[in-house]
């Protein structure tokens, strides 16, 4: 038993010092804010176990790590993240089948996240990059650098020195038609092995790596909001931009929120015509809000586009009786950003949105189309109950 408490005696100290973390949060003002931290360090927990369990080198799975119980770097309630770990030297294969969903990207990294570093990416593509047959099957190697023209083979993506990990995205426009694809991992040189058994030391091992990684998270995604919004003044949103970390066809727009009770922002977006176009609000612990019983993001599929062309959101706390309304969930500050993706061309400031704060008494003045957009309780709970469905669905595709 000595043995056992010593090797749990780091998670136990990372718990305590997690709690720690989340009641002197800069964000956190009331016990519904420290509430809310400890939900969300409930899915750190749990993701950081999965993640420490997958991360054997020598006989990689594809898993989600991400989801709506375990959030992190504003996790987009349109995508299902998968990942797998990588090995220097080892060569892999991925097969899949291609859904129907409106986007399905690859990405190599290397390193990790952390408060003070990104990961880099070292590769990064779509599913236009690769020869699909007429059954919506594909499949690819990564591997080593074996040939001077293995950069240039579509089949074959080169894992260069430091790459330590793909992941797949899968993202859904349309939650109630979009189905799901399916993709394996293999590593090529362990196929038909077994792993070694877990001992003693590996475990006391498991214990400290999962304990620091723990509180790398935390401290990471807490540090994410100042990294990326600097002296932002609040209810901005920026000029749409290229997206950091590599994936080149992703386009997005970020701000922070604040309102207060009798506040609301009015958000006007052109509907820009690519595969992926979403929005989402996302608390200070830069993970998304509950998406699947509450409506804390749209996409364009899902939105109301009025007469003008344009989609009009409201933020606000209360209900405002709109089928655009983003509910904020009580929060009076948080994270949104609206992301295009699949796309053929630049989102120019043009595409991008505008903001404007307005009194929750004035929005019958200040939205375009108020009357268009209304809805009675009736059908917002039925809007509620279809969106419950569909997430159902789409997590047993």
């Amino acid at each position: 038993m000595t043995a056992a408490r010593q090797a749990t005696a780091p998670l136990a100290a990372a718990l305590a010092e997690a709690e720690e973390i989340i009641r002197s949060a800069p964000h956190v003002r009331s016990e519904e804010d420290v509430a809310e931290g400890l939900d969300y360090l409930l899915g750190t927990i749990r993701g950081a176990i999965e993640t420490g369990q997958h991360r054997g080198r020598t006989h990689p799975q594809l898993f989600e790590a991400t989801g709506p119980y375990t959030k992190m770097g504003l996790d987009n309630p349109d995508t299902l993240y998968f990942y797998a770990n990588l090995a220097g030297g080892a060569e892999y294969v991925i097969e899949g089948r291609r859904g129907t969903t409106a986007d399905l990207s690859f990405q190599v990294m290397a390193g990790t996240y952390s408060a003070d570093e990104r990961a880099a990416s070292h590769a990064a593509f779509d599913d236009r990059a690769l020869e699909i047959d007429a059954d919506g099957r594909y499949s690819f190697r990564l591997g080593p650098a074996r040939y001077d023209d293995d950069e240039g083979d579509s089949g074959y993506v080169v894992l260069h020195p430091g790459s330590s990990m793909i992941a797949v995205r899968e993202v859904y426009s349309d939650w109630s038609s979009e189905v799901a694809g399916s993709a394996i991992l293999r590593r090529l040189d362990s196929v038909g092995t077994a792993p070694e058994p877990v001992t003693l030391a590996g475990q006391e091992k498991f214990y400290a790596k999962l304990a620091e990684a723990l509180i790398g998270r935390l401290r990471t995604w807490l540090a994410f909001p100042g990294w990326f919004f600097g002296d932002q003044p609040r209810n901005t949103l920026n000029e749409p931009r290229q997206t950091p970390g590599g994936l080149t066809t992703q386009f997005s727009s970020a701000g922070l929120f604040e309102l207060g009770p009798d506040e609301a922002l009015v958000i006007s977006v052109p509907v820009a015509g690519v595969p992926y176009q979403g929005f989402q609000l996302g608390s200070m612990w830069y993970a998304s809000l509950d998406y699947v019983h509450h409506q804390t993001s749209l996409t364009a599929d899902q939105a109301h586009v009025t007469a003008d062309g344009l989609i009009h959101l409201v933020v606000s706390e209360r209900d405002p009786g709109l089928a655009n309304w983003i509910e904020t969930l009580g929060r009076r500050e948080g994270i949104m950003q609206f992301r295009w993706q699949r796309v053929g061309a630049p989102i120019t400031p043009e595409l991008g949105p505008t903001v404007k704060l307005v009194p929750f008494d004035r929005l019958a003045d200040e939205v375009p189309g108020y009357e268009e957009l209304h809805v009675t309780p009736e059908q917002w709970r039925d809007r509620i109950a279809a969106r419950q469905d569909a997430f159902a669905r789409r997590g047993l595709s």
